[in-house]
């Protein structure tokens, strides 16, 4: 028995590695120490300032670090936790989850504050809002909506100029899509309304962020809904193009998390990578950091950022899980 068990352990093991990443980069190669490896769904360019910081007052570590999406980061770090050291990932659910699944190593000397931590094993370091992302050239001479409501009502009146060309989230696909997802319900019976006419619209979608922000920036679609809107602020070389609209109806913010791995095969630099995201909070601002970072003034934190909380995995339930997926296909996959 023990034996099957190491062989199954195995064959989840290689198949983490011959993963086929978003996107992979090696930084510090030549370090003479430990190589971290983090799992994350942050894309490469966004990252990449966080990790030189870490190198540079870690100059003997280096990362490797691997993007794949939410919901993959999920499975293979389940199927392989000893294969990583770090796990970042904008599905504060998920994240929740491998924390009280005991996957999530605990870090109690660091001080941080209860809203932004959970268990002492799992960190947010940035507050990031669910955005309307529009291509102004699709709304020229109109009114810019500004709620759910209003955009429903500004796509309906137009359907030759938005049909095929509005982008979301695929649920079923994206861990931070079915978040927001979740959320939108919870708070407003207009999320469904919405998702109707979306589907009437022949609605695209998307694994993740950064290709709703490419295909809108092109010109392929004119409605980017529920994007992250760190990504669509990063590309200031294209800022002209598109404008960022902060539902005022109800507007949700995550906060990015990262967590080490129980199983971690560099744990001690891994816990300082921690440490090294947690101290970028009290300093100053660095114009290389592209990604938000907390606002760690509690009298300030936003009504809508989704709190790390038990309530959170609520919709992680199985069947709860399926129900939801079900009505969002039947009002979203119209054929």
């Amino acid at each position: 028995m023990r034996y099957l068990v190491a062989l199954v352990l195995s064959v989840f093991s290689q198949l983490a590695f011959a993963q086929e990443w978003e996107d992979q980069q090696v930084f510090n190669a030549d370090a003479a120490g430990q190589m971290l490896r983090i799992i994350s769904s942050t894309d490469i360019a966004l990252f990449a300032p966080i990790i030189e910081d870490f190198i540079s007052d870690n100059p003997d570590t280096g990362v490797e670090y691997l993007v794949t999406g939410t919901a993959d980061i999920d499975q293979i770090f389940r199927a392989a936790p000893d294969g990583f050291d770090v796990v970042v990932s904008s599905a504060m659910d998920l994240q929740l989850k491998l924390v009280n699944d005991g996957l999530a190593f605990r870090l109690p000397d660091i001080s941080y504050p209860s809203w932004a931590q959970w268990r002492q094993s799992l960190f947010a370091f940035t507050s990031e809002p669910a955005a309307i992302v529009i291509n102004k050239a699709a709304f020229a001479g109109y009114q810019i909506p500004q709620t759910r409501q209003e955009l429903i009502e500004a796509i309906r009146a137009r359907p030759d100029t938005f049909s095929g060309r509005v982008g979301t989230y695929d649920i079923r696909k994206s861990g931070v899509g079915y978040l927001f997802a979740t959320q939108d319900a919870r708070a407003t019976e207009t999320y469904w309304r919405l998702m109707e006419v979306l589907g009437a619209l022949n609605v695209k979608l998307y694994c993740c962020s950064g290709a709703m922000i490419d295909d809108l920036v092109d010109g392929r679609i004119a409605v980017a809904y529920n994007v992250l809107g760190s990504y669509a602020e990063a590309r200031v070389e294209s800022r002209d193009t598109f404008e960022v609209i902060l539902p005022s109806d109800f507007p949700t913010t995550m906060m990015r998390t990262a967590m080490v791995s129980t199983d971690a095969p560099n744990p001690e630099p891994a816990a300082a990578f921690i440490r090294h995201l947690v101290a970028l909070q009290s300093q100053e601002n660095d114009d290389a950091i592209q990604l938000p970072r907390l606002n760690m003034q509690p009298n300030e934190i936003e009504r809508a950022t989704i709190a790390l909380e038990p309530a959170l995995m609520t919709f992680l339930d199985t069947l709860k899980r399926r129900r939801f997926v079900a009505e969002w296909e039947n009002a979203v996959i119209q054929e």
